[in-house]
Order: C-alpha cells, then sequence, then structure tokens
C-alpha cells in the first residue's frame, strides 16, 4: 500500500536521518542530506504536517531504571463484532504497562506488549483486565528473557521504493 503523502529522495532522506538522530539541528540535518538549511526546514515542516513525522522522543534505557519485565500476551477476545474489537482497544489504552497493541491475523486477535516493575505487577494488571470485562476469553503470555536486537526506526529505504 502506497503513502498518499507525496514524498522524494530528499524526503527520504531527511525521515531516515532524524529516525537516527532526532535531536540534530536544522544545520546539521540540511548538511547531512546535501540541502541548505531553509529548503530543508521547509520540507521538515511539510513532513511533520503531512503527518508523516509524528513527533519526536527519547529511548529510554529502561535497565538503568530498575527491575522491569517485558512481556508479550497473546489475547484472543470472545466475540468478533466491530463493537467489540473497538471495546477491547479503547480499553487496552487506559492500562499505562500497555506499551503496544497488534490486532493481528492467525490464532489469536491480539499482540500487546506490556512493560511491568515485576512479573508479580503484571499478573495483577492481567487479573484486573480479567475483571474489567474487556472481552477477553484467553491470553498467552511470554516472558522476555533478553533482547537480541532493537532497531531504532524502520527500514524506510526498503518501505519507500
Amino acid at each position: 500500500m502506497r503513502s498518499a503523502v507525496p514524498f522524494d529522495r530528499f524526503d527520504l532522506k531527511i525521515l531516515v536521518h532524524l529516525q537516527r538522530e532526532g535531536r540534530c539541528s536544522n544545520v546539521d540535518l540540511a548538511e547531512s542530506i546535501g540541502l541548505s538549511p531553509s529548503p530543508c526546514l521547509l520540507r521538515t515542516k511539510r513532513l511533520e504536517e503531512t503527518g508523516l513525522i509524528r513527533g519526536y522522543g527519547a529511548e529510554i534505557a529502561l535497565e538503568k531504571l530498575g527491575d522491569h519485565v517485558i512481556v508479550f500476551s497473546e489475547v484472543t477476545i470472545s466475540s468478533h463484532r466491530p463493537h467489540d474489537f473497538r471495546k477491547f482497544e479503547e480499553a487496552a489504552g487506559k492500562y499505562e504497562e500497555i506499551v503496544e497493541c497488534y490486532n493481528v491475523s492467525g490464532g489469536y486477535d491480539y499482540l500487546l506488549k506490556i512493560v511491568a516493575p515485576g512479573v508479580g505487577h503484571f499478573q495483577a494488571l492481567m487479573e484486573r483486565m480479567l475483571e474489567d470485562d474487556i472481552g477477553i476469553e484467553r491470553f498467552a503470555s511470554r516472558i522476555v528473557l533478553r533482547q537480541s536486537l532493537a532497531r531504532r526506526g524502520y527500514p524506510l529505504r526498503i518501505i519507500a521504493t
């Protein structure tokens, strides 16, 4: 599926660079992609206004904050009407520990990425979700033991070709 937002090779270079270095100055960005600062700034603002750039943020080293667990939970909901999907998704958005929620195909309906201070907290969260009656029929969870690969950003040069 192609994006409805038009962009060219310089826009792509801006996106690729900002994924790696979101805090760079416009002058540094312009220099790295081969444009002068003024057109570079105009392009960056246009990419923000069109929504291609959603925002900027810090990458946090969770291990330096203390103990935590990352859990992937596969959730099956009991009914598959559009209302039931919306109900689950709205409820999932209210639990701060759920940092990503994907509606997926296959043997279950949702894949959740959950970050909690410990297994006990995660277990209490799942019990709360079941008690809140948001349509969960069953769930299966996987606790992350070690992260072996983490990429910042997306493979834009591959996707955008």
